[in-house]
């Protein structure tokens, strides 16, 4: 954990872009492009957010946070940051990396989305790496970041899409590409779904299409089950629609949760004995199906018992 403090702020619309940094100005961690931090923002409130500086500065962060209609919290707590404020964050994690052997990148960011394709061009234009960056929005007066765009290296190879003037067009983005071309996508899901689509019809392999996403709709209902914790030596009753994080805190044990939407892997946990039922968005299908790993924020069991190493 780092103890850090809001250097500066700035607002653009409904998005707040929050620079942090040591107080003593020391070096940060090391990250590369497509890493978050998680920001502990109360004791009982962890939430992911991708860093959307250039990883070669290592002085300090830099996050654009959206301010969520729907949020938890997480959101409007974030945006409640003011320059000064200490807040304590994880090292950096990285589950949305570029792909080296890649011989272009495309990026596609939508809305918020577009946070973790800044930190990926800066990295690829850095490495003198073939690559395009698509943004899109709803208007350009909501979009943030379009100055930082405009003013980039690499303003050449970024082209915006706005909804209310020149919208994506997919087929033609996805056609116009080098061979191995591999495709970074994160934004709304439903323009995520679009793209996966779209590039499946245009051949692309499942490993070239790599995406992010920040929400996800867990289905959380079934039978209950029993969850042995073996370190722990604990053992609950997961109720039908209760979350192994919940059963397992009301019997003392707390599971350190992000995201609660099985999308971030903050708690996933290895499972010694039983099937799960993953409910998440983490796993690949490959993991899946070894069945030794579960996210316990929403997944459950196939079989009556599941010991968890905990």
């Amino acid at each position: 954990m780092l103890t850090l403090q809001v250097i500066r702020r700035e607002l653009q619309g409904e998005v707040v872009l929050l620079t942090l940094a040591h107080s003593d100005g020391i070096e940060l961690p090391t990250f590369s492009a497509g890493a978050h931090i998680d920001l502990h923002l109360t004791e009982d409130l962890v939430r992911p957010y991708s860093l959307c500086g250039d990883p070669k500065n290592r002085q300090h962060y830099q996050l654009g946070i959206l301010k969520d209609a729907q949020s938890q919290g997480g959101s409007l707590a974030a945006h409640a940051l003011n320059v000064g404020d200490r807040i304590q964050v994880s090292d950096p994690r990285n589950l949305f990396a570029l792909n080296e052997e890649a011989s272009h990148s495309l990026l596609i960011g939508g809305g918020i989305g577009i946070t973790p394709m800044l930190a990926m061009a800066a990295e690829l234009h850095a490495a003198g790496r073939s690559f395009s960056l698509h943004y899109c929005a709803r208007s350009r007066t909501q979009a943030a970041f379009i100055p930082q765009l405009e003013q980039s290296p690499y303003a050449d190879r970024v082209q915006m899409h706005f909804s209310d003037a020149r919208r994506l067009n997919l087929a033609a983005v996805l056609s116009d590409v080098p061979a191995n071309t591999h495709v970074y996508t994160c934004g709304p899901t439903r323009l995520m779904e679009a793209i996966v689509d779209e590039a499946t019809r245009h051949g692309y392999r499942p490993e070239q299409v790599h995406q992010e996403c920040f929400s996800a709709e867990v289905q959380t209902g079934g039978a209950a089950f029993e969850v042995v914790a073996a370190t722990s030596g604990i053992t609950v009753q997961v109720l039908e629609n209760q979350s192994i994080v919940e059963a397992l805190a009301l019997a003392g044990l707390k599971v350190c949760v992000s995201c609660k939407q099985g999308i971030c892997g903050s708690c996933l946990t290895d499972v010694l004995e039983g099937e799960p039922d993953h409910r998440d968005s983490y796993l690949t299908d490959e993991e899946k199906a070894d069945g030794d790993q579960i996210l316990l924020c929403c997944s459950r069991a196939k079989s009556a018992r599941l010991v968890i190493d905990l």
